[in-house]
């Protein structure tokens, strides 16, 4: 009893640096999101100043510059936001799900599978003379990621190992790579270029109709999420404890399921395949804020994916202009070294 007060006192100071660590961090992701929102309007084929930015905001900007921020880089910019943080939140309940650091929908082959479906619907309506709108390559987007997705469940079903669920993973999706290359192939000669682009992955070409929807579904998405907050908190201590305390664990790995595809297929309808970034950020978050509680993680993985995208869309279009990378190159490049540091640590563990 009489060390009672000390025991105290050091749970004390714990949460006052947690506290202090959490309001940095995310103080710091905040910071980095207006900076690179700033950098993404302003650095391009065409200069804008920061006056001229805030003038065409404020509906007071010339002829000239008005249609590049308001139809160009305010609609990409507002995508790489979005669907970087929807990736990286969809990577995140991922790894929650199977319990892995290594799981993201591009590296299981959720990203491939809702691909595949995209590229099949666009093809066929575009040999049709016709025009898919944004929900409906958002359903084919899901589709074509649940279907992944009952696959690796599938296989995770029969083994737990964590090598054969990447490899499955890695299977499924370049099997779905082939068969999207097949179809493109097929395509016309008129279509191919912009199937093309679209499946290398880019946030270019995107409409404010297509933001607005996107917007729809991440938010959506995202309050699902944090309804989902505490029942993933339990869940994380094992699923016989999860099921002790009541957390119905059928409901929530069906949602947790749900909302990581719908994600995920958002993504991959307007952006095409983005790589790394659903494992590399989450890894991040864990690390720089050393907590798992999901009411932390889910808006810090948001912000940080949101500023892991949009540095590698600015790097994307600027590193070798005019030609402008693709975007998955750009977060391959910036997320593998991440996926290979949690791999070396995850074999250091098993040595201790």
């Amino acid at each position: 009893m009489k060390n009672s007060p000390t025991f105290k006192n050091s749970d004390n100071k714990q949460r006052s640096g947690d506290k202090i660590r959490r309001a940095g961090v995310f103080s710091s992701l905040i910071m980095l999101v207006l900076l690179l929102a700033a950098s993404n309007l302003a650095v391009g084929s065409v200069s804008i100043s920061i006056g001229e930015i805030m003038k065409t905001l404020a509906g007071k900007g010339d002829a000239m510059t008005a249609p590049i921020l308001l139809d160009l880089r305010l609609p990409r910019l507002l995508s790489a936001l979005i669907l970087g943080g929807a990736l990286s939140v969809s990577g995140y309940l991922l790894q929650t799900f199977f319990n892995n650091p290594l799981a993201g929908p591009f590296v299981l082959g959720v990203s491939s599978g809702a691909k595949l479906m995209v590229a099949i619907a666009m093809i066929l309506a575009l040999d049709g003379g016709m025009l898919i709108n944004s929900w409906g390559m958002i359903g084919a987007a899901f589709l074509g990621a649940m279907l992944s997705m009952a696959f690796i469940l599938l296989v995770s079903g029969f083994s737990s190992g964590s090598a054969v669920l990447i490899l499955s993973g890695v299977l499924i999706g370049y099997f779905c790579n082939a068969v999207t290359e097949i179809f493109i192939s097929f395509a016309k000669d008129s279509n191919i270029v912009n199937l093309h682009t679209w499946s290398q992955g880019s946030f270019s070409g995107v409409t404010w109709q297509n933001v607005i929807v996107m917007s729809i579904v991440t938010a959506a998405s995202l309050a699902a999420c944090a309804c989902l907050a505490k029942p993933m908190m339990v869940w994380q201590m094992g699923e016989a404890y999860a099921v002790n305390l009541g957390v119905n664990v059928r409901a929530l790995r069906l949602f947790m399921i749900l909302i990581s595809s719908l994600l995920s297929a958002c993504v991959t309808a307007f952006a095409g395949p983005v790589a790394f970034v659903g494992i590399a950020v989450p890894h991040l978050m864990r690390s720089m804020l050393r907590t798992s509680k999901p009411s932390v993680l889910i808006p810090a993985c948001f912000l940080g994916g949101s500023v892991f995208c949009l540095l590698a869309d600015l790097i994307a279009r600027n590193l070798f202009a005019p030609t402008e990378l693709s975007i998955s190159v750009v977060t391959s490049v910036m997320g593998a070294p991440v996926v290979i540091l949690i791999m070396l640590k995850r074999q250091e563990r098993r040595r201790l």
